[in-house]
Protein backbone atom coordinates (compact mmCIF):
# COMPACT_ATOMS: atom_id res chain seq x y z
CA UNK A 1 0.00 0.00 0.00
CA UNK A 2 2.90 2.27 0.66
CA UNK A 3 3.92 1.89 -3.64
CA UNK A 4 0.27 2.50 -3.96
CA UNK A 5 -0.03 5.61 -1.72
CA UNK A 6 3.18 7.37 -3.15
CA UNK A 7 1.65 7.16 -6.64
CA UNK A 8 -1.29 8.49 -5.31
CA UNK A 9 0.64 11.25 -4.29
CA UNK A 10 2.31 11.42 -7.26
CA UNK A 11 -0.23 11.60 -9.50
CA UNK A 12 -2.10 14.21 -7.54
CA UNK A 13 1.07 16.44 -8.05
CA UNK A 14 1.29 15.65 -11.62
CA UNK A 15 -3.00 16.56 -11.89
CA UNK A 16 -2.25 20.08 -9.65
CA UNK A 17 0.31 21.39 -11.89
CA UNK A 18 -1.70 20.16 -14.90
CA UNK A 19 -4.44 22.39 -13.44
CA UNK A 20 -2.23 25.14 -12.42
CA UNK A 21 -0.64 25.74 -16.06
CA UNK A 22 -3.99 25.75 -17.65
CA UNK A 23 -5.03 28.79 -15.57
CA UNK A 24 -1.86 30.44 -16.06
CA UNK A 25 -2.30 30.28 -19.59
CA UNK A 26 -5.79 31.87 -18.90
CA UNK A 27 -3.87 34.55 -16.95
CA UNK A 28 -5.85 33.69 -14.10
CA UNK A 29 -4.36 35.27 -10.56
CA UNK A 30 -2.79 33.66 -7.75
CA UNK A 31 -5.98 32.79 -6.09
CA UNK A 32 -7.37 31.62 -9.72
CA UNK A 33 -4.65 29.13 -9.71
CA UNK A 34 -5.09 27.71 -6.87
CA UNK A 35 -8.19 27.25 -7.20
CA UNK A 36 -7.93 25.66 -10.53
CA UNK A 37 -4.91 23.46 -9.23
CA UNK A 38 -6.59 21.95 -6.40
CA UNK A 39 -9.81 21.15 -8.27
CA UNK A 40 -8.16 19.57 -11.10
CA UNK A 41 -6.16 16.90 -8.14
CA UNK A 42 -8.80 16.27 -6.01
CA UNK A 43 -12.04 17.77 -7.47
CA UNK A 44 -13.14 14.05 -8.94
CA UNK A 45 -12.06 12.49 -5.24
CA UNK A 46 -14.35 15.01 -3.62
CA UNK A 47 -17.14 14.32 -6.34
CA UNK A 48 -17.21 10.88 -5.40
CA UNK A 49 -16.86 10.86 -1.99
CA UNK A 50 -19.88 13.36 -1.78
CA UNK A 51 -21.83 10.91 -4.01
CA UNK A 52 -21.49 8.19 -1.38
CA UNK A 53 -21.35 10.35 1.23
CA UNK A 54 -18.21 9.03 2.35
CA UNK A 55 -16.91 11.00 5.49
CA UNK A 56 -13.99 12.84 5.59
CA UNK A 57 -13.89 13.92 2.35
CA UNK A 58 -10.86 12.38 0.65
CA UNK A 59 -8.37 15.82 0.98
CA UNK A 60 -9.84 16.52 4.29
CA UNK A 61 -8.45 13.12 5.90
CA UNK A 62 -5.41 13.74 4.36
CA UNK A 63 -3.50 17.05 4.18
CA UNK A 64 -0.71 15.68 2.77
CA UNK A 65 -2.92 16.02 -0.58
CA UNK A 66 -3.10 19.92 0.78
CA UNK A 67 0.17 20.18 0.75
CA UNK A 68 1.27 18.10 -2.28
CA UNK A 69 -1.03 20.94 -4.18
CA UNK A 70 0.42 23.78 -2.69
CA UNK A 71 4.03 21.90 -3.59
CA UNK A 72 2.30 21.99 -7.22
CA UNK A 73 1.42 25.31 -7.37
CA UNK A 74 4.29 27.00 -5.96
CA UNK A 75 7.31 24.72 -8.27
CA UNK A 76 4.53 25.58 -11.36
CA UNK A 77 5.06 29.60 -10.66
CA UNK A 78 8.47 29.74 -10.08
CA UNK A 79 9.55 26.70 -13.09
CA UNK A 80 6.84 27.08 -15.24
CA UNK A 81 9.21 27.86 -18.47
CA UNK A 82 11.32 24.62 -17.47
CA UNK A 83 8.11 22.27 -16.86
CA UNK A 84 7.09 23.11 -20.33
CA UNK A 85 9.12 21.35 -21.65
CA UNK A 86 8.63 18.00 -19.22
CA UNK A 87 5.04 17.29 -21.06
CA UNK A 88 6.27 13.95 -22.05
CA UNK A 89 7.38 13.31 -17.71
CA UNK A 90 3.91 15.06 -16.75
CA UNK A 91 2.02 12.97 -19.27
CA UNK A 92 3.24 9.75 -18.24
CA UNK A 93 3.15 10.98 -14.24
CA UNK A 94 -0.79 11.89 -15.26
CA UNK A 95 -0.94 8.58 -16.95
CA UNK A 96 -0.36 6.81 -13.57
CA UNK A 97 -2.05 8.98 -11.59
CA UNK A 98 -5.24 7.98 -13.96
CA UNK A 99 -4.73 4.93 -12.81
CA UNK A 100 -4.44 5.13 -9.79
CA UNK A 101 -7.26 7.19 -9.19
CA UNK A 102 -9.29 5.25 -11.08
CA UNK A 103 -8.30 1.94 -8.83
CA UNK A 104 -8.61 3.60 -5.57
CA UNK A 105 -12.18 5.48 -6.46
CA UNK A 106 -13.32 1.71 -7.43
CA UNK A 107 -11.76 0.35 -4.37
CA UNK A 108 -13.12 2.76 -2.09
CA UNK A 109 -17.07 1.97 -3.82
CA UNK A 110 -16.47 -1.71 -3.25
CA UNK A 111 -15.65 -0.78 0.36
CA UNK A 112 -18.95 1.08 0.75
CA UNK A 113 -20.50 -1.64 -0.50
CA UNK A 114 -21.53 -0.64 -3.50
CA UNK A 115 -22.70 -2.96 -7.09
CA UNK A 116 -19.62 -3.01 -8.82
CA UNK A 117 -21.23 -1.70 -11.59
CA UNK A 118 -21.45 1.37 -9.50
CA UNK A 119 -17.93 1.07 -7.87
CA UNK A 120 -16.36 0.84 -11.57
CA UNK A 121 -18.81 4.50 -12.21
CA UNK A 122 -17.43 5.98 -9.09
CA UNK A 123 -13.41 4.66 -10.07
CA UNK A 124 -14.22 6.64 -13.38
CA UNK A 125 -15.51 9.79 -11.54
CA UNK A 126 -12.46 9.40 -8.94
CA UNK A 127 -10.14 9.90 -12.36
CA UNK A 128 -11.58 12.22 -14.53
CA UNK A 129 -13.88 14.75 -13.35
CA UNK A 130 -11.40 16.75 -11.43
CA UNK A 131 -10.12 17.44 -15.50
CA UNK A 132 -13.82 17.83 -16.38
CA UNK A 133 -14.18 20.32 -13.45
CA UNK A 134 -10.86 22.27 -14.94
CA UNK A 135 -12.20 22.22 -18.01
CA UNK A 136 -15.89 23.61 -17.45
CA UNK A 137 -13.71 26.48 -14.86
CA UNK A 138 -11.77 27.51 -17.95
CA UNK A 139 -14.25 27.43 -20.78
CA UNK A 140 -12.98 24.69 -22.73
CA UNK A 141 -14.36 21.35 -23.69
CA UNK A 142 -13.74 18.82 -21.57
CA UNK A 143 -11.25 16.50 -22.51
CA UNK A 144 -13.11 13.19 -22.00
CA UNK A 145 -15.87 14.80 -24.37
CA UNK A 146 -13.47 14.72 -27.21
CA UNK A 147 -11.26 12.34 -29.69
CA UNK A 148 -9.02 10.93 -26.80
CA UNK A 149 -9.61 8.12 -25.41
CA UNK A 150 -9.70 8.80 -21.66
CA UNK A 151 -12.40 7.80 -19.49
CA UNK A 152 -12.52 4.69 -21.61
CA UNK A 153 -9.20 3.37 -20.28
CA UNK A 154 -10.21 3.89 -16.79
CA UNK A 155 -13.41 1.86 -17.35
CA UNK A 156 -11.53 -1.35 -19.13
CA UNK A 157 -8.68 -1.07 -16.01
CA UNK A 158 -11.71 -1.56 -13.26
CA UNK A 159 -13.47 -4.33 -15.40
CA UNK A 160 -10.46 -6.20 -15.38
CA UNK A 161 -9.77 -5.24 -11.74
CA UNK A 162 -13.32 -6.48 -10.82
CA UNK A 163 -12.60 -9.39 -12.85
CA UNK A 164 -9.61 -10.35 -10.69
CA UNK A 165 -11.02 -9.41 -7.37
CA UNK A 166 -14.14 -12.30 -8.55
CA UNK A 167 -11.34 -14.98 -8.66
CA UNK A 168 -10.20 -13.67 -5.29
CA UNK A 169 -6.90 -12.92 -6.64
CA UNK A 170 -4.56 -10.98 -4.26
CA UNK A 171 -5.93 -7.13 -4.26
CA UNK A 172 -2.32 -5.92 -4.53
CA UNK A 173 -1.83 -7.70 -7.41
CA UNK A 174 -4.87 -7.50 -9.48
CA UNK A 175 -4.13 -3.22 -8.98
CA UNK A 176 -0.75 -3.36 -10.35
CA UNK A 177 -2.19 -5.16 -13.78
CA UNK A 178 -5.19 -3.20 -13.41
CA UNK A 179 -3.21 0.25 -13.20
CA UNK A 180 -0.94 -1.29 -15.60
CA UNK A 181 -3.62 -2.04 -18.22
CA UNK A 182 -5.37 1.92 -18.27
CA UNK A 183 -1.50 3.04 -18.26
CA UNK A 184 -0.91 0.72 -21.36
CA UNK A 185 -4.14 1.62 -22.99
CA UNK A 186 -4.13 5.72 -22.67
CA UNK A 187 0.13 5.68 -23.80
CA UNK A 188 -0.92 3.66 -27.17
CA UNK A 189 -4.09 5.30 -27.77
CA UNK A 190 -1.87 9.00 -27.89
CA UNK A 191 0.83 7.79 -29.38
CA UNK A 192 -0.78 6.40 -32.71
CA UNK A 193 -3.82 8.33 -31.99
CA UNK A 194 -6.61 6.11 -31.58
CA UNK A 195 -10.25 7.15 -30.86
CA UNK A 196 -13.48 6.18 -30.03
CA UNK A 197 -15.74 6.60 -33.56
CA UNK A 198 -17.83 9.83 -33.21
CA UNK A 199 -21.94 10.53 -34.55
CA UNK A 200 -21.60 12.63 -37.32
CA UNK A 201 -25.16 11.30 -38.69
CA UNK A 202 -28.34 10.10 -37.97
CA UNK A 203 -28.11 6.58 -39.06
CA UNK A 204 -31.90 6.88 -39.34
CA UNK A 205 -31.56 9.45 -41.96
CA UNK A 206 -32.38 8.73 -45.66
CA UNK A 207 -29.72 10.31 -48.10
Amino acid sequence: MELIYTLDILGTFAFAISGALVASDKNFDLFGVLIIAFVTAVGGGMLRDVLINAHPINWIGDLNYVWTILAAVITTILFKSKILPLSKTLFLSDTIGLGVFTLLGLQKGLAYNLHPIIALIMGMISAVFGGVLRDILTNKVPLIFEKEIYASACLVGGVFYLSLDYFEVNQNVSFVFAATIIFTIRLVAVKFHLQLPKIKDDLFTKK
